[in-house]
């Protein structure tokens, strides 16, 4: 099965992690891959890890990361982990770097795949369509997260799941807070 989560508004992430949450309390083998994405400072990481969940970053993280996981810090919304995760100098290295873990995995290694972001490799262009439908046709279940999801994949997908806001506290200057949002 191929399912994805994507849209403007937050949850699919979060979705994403419920569906390894229920994988691994029936004792399957889950992993996560973030693509273009590095800021270590986020709960998922300790999260997954205490669950026995391999997340696994391919990108650029936030220089500011070691303060704001201590709570020194709050993250700006600055954006350049975002601009240098864009950067092609950088960013096609961590997709190919990906991309060559997920073919080294044995067929069935793995029960849940979650390729987290996969869409900005996308549309950037850093990973070829041809190249991820080629993993997706690999055994185990995937789930695919991120904005702006190719609407060409939509034939591959057996759900498709589109996020949006209605409210959100930050449109009233409420930052994110730590162990909710990150």
């Amino acid at each position: 099965m191929i399912t994805v989560y994507t849209g403007n508004g937050k949850g699919k992430t979060t979705s994403a992690l419920g569906a390894a949450l229920a994988a691994r309390g029936n004792g399957k083998k889950v992993i996560m891959l973030q693509f273009l994405k590095g800021s270590t400072y986020s709960g998922e990481l300790t999260g997954l890890y205490r669950l026995g969940i391999p997340l696994l970053q391919f990108g650029v993280g936030c220089r500011w990361a070691a303060m704001i996981r201590s709570g020194f810090r709050h993250c700006s919304g600055c954006g350049e982990c975002f601009r240098d995760n864009r950067n092609p100098a950088l960013a096609t290295e961590f997709v190919q770097t990906a991309l060559r873990f997920l073919s080294g995995l044995t067929p069935a290694e793995y029960d849940l795949i979650i390729l987290d972001e996969v869409s900005h490799a996308l549309n950037y262009g850093f990973l070829p369509m041809d190249e991820l439908r080629h993993l997706l046709t690999g055994p185990g279940d995937w789930i695919l997260t991120g904005r702006r999801m190719p609407e060409e994949l939509m034939p591959w997908a057996d759900e498709w799941w589109e996020f949006r806001a209605k409210k959100h506290p930050l449109t009233r200057g409420i930052q994110s807070r730590r162990g909710i949002e990150y």
